[in-house]
């Protein structure tokens, strides 16, 4: 029963975590002046990668790889074939060429690096380091192409700046609750994979990757509830950028991460090159511009088909 109750809990204290972690990020960003598009490819998809990056830091130096590099292989999957369906079902989601043409090649480019930068078993420290330069470039480009392309941010009516006092709170009380989120979530997996007789893996691919990724999917339903389908395409994409350079980077940074389990090369990466590679044809053939519902459906029955084969292959 304590091991429920940390995981719950646990993934509560990261859902809030985020969620305030993203409100004192975006009003940073605005006072910053950088454009609503680049907060999502940017400063959103840094905060609510937040629960990756603790959830793996936290799970890679207590030893537990698996979990670490579960938690974000399953996320990305998670990304585009879960929540990214889940939104699409609910709401249409139109995008732009830019996310097209260069965020989804970005995210491409650096999952075949990071396949093969795994394919010797570990992920070593100057990969790491690789991986940490790679996102300081795409970070630094952002942010220029976009003073380049709108000098000025217009707020909008719902979106006031925060008090400063109030923007230092939320900073303050997220990271503190994604701390100890990430703790009781790492420590609850750990305990269930034993008590339920399966993997660390299979853990973090289904309840982890799933818990630490629900910032996206708030930050994504809210985004198109209020109408900016850029704004949650480009938190998803970037997410998955994150993942992968600063997540991976920094935590390998810090810990050499190698790869205990065979079946993160052998059957998740190949499912997440596949959904990535899926997400192309989606967003720029079939229905020019537009992730319709029922294209988030076939996303959002793939993730159950993958889950199934986490499970009982």
């Amino acid at each position: 029963m304590l091991d429920y109750l940390l995981i719950f809990g646990g993934i509560l204290l990261l859902l809030f975590g985020g969620d305030w972690l993203v409100k004192a990020a975006i009003d940073i960003a605005l006072r910053a002046k950088i454009s609503l598009l680049v907060v999502g490819l940017t400063v959103v998809s840094m905060a609510t990668s937040a629960p990756e990056l603790l959830v793996s830091l936290n799970a890679a130096l207590q030893g537990h790889m698996d979990i670490s590099f579960g938690n974000v292989i399953g996320s990305n999957i998670a990304n585009i074939a879960l929540i990214l369906g889940l939104t699409a079902m609910v709401f249409p989601m139109t995008v732009s060429d830019r996310t097209m043409k260069f965020d989804w090649s970005v995210m491409m480019l650096i999952t075949l690096l990071l396949l093969a930068f795994l394919l010797d078993g570990e992920l070593i420290f100057w990969e790491s380091l690789v991986l940490v330069l790679i996102l300081v470039v795409y970070n630094v480009y952002q942010i220029r192409s976009s003073r380049r392309q709108q000098r000025e941010v217009q707020l909008e009516d719902d979106q006031k700046l925060l008090k400063l006092w109030q923007m230092l709170g939320y900073l303050v009380i997220g990271i503190a609750s994604l701390k100890f989120g990430s703790e009781f979530l790492v420590k609850g997996a750990v305990n269930l994979a034993t008590l339920w007789g399966v993997s660390e893996r299979v853990i973090a691919l289904s309840i982890v990757s799933v818990g630490t990724s629900l910032p996206e999917l708030a930050a994504s339903l809210v985004a198109s509830f209020k109408g900016k389908q850029d704004l949650s395409l480009g938190n998803l994409i970037g997410s998955n950028i994150f993942n992968i350079l600063a997540v991976l980077g920094f935590t390998g940074l810090l810990v050499e991460l190698p790869l205990d389990s065979a079946a993160l090369l052998t059957y998740d990466f190949p499912w997440l090159i596949f959904i990535s590679l899926l997400l192309f044809p989606f967003m720029r053939y079939f229905s020019r511009g537009t992730i319709t519902r029922g294209q988030g459906f076939i996303m959002f029955s793939l993730y159950i088909l993958y889950i199934l084969g986490v499970f009982f292959l």
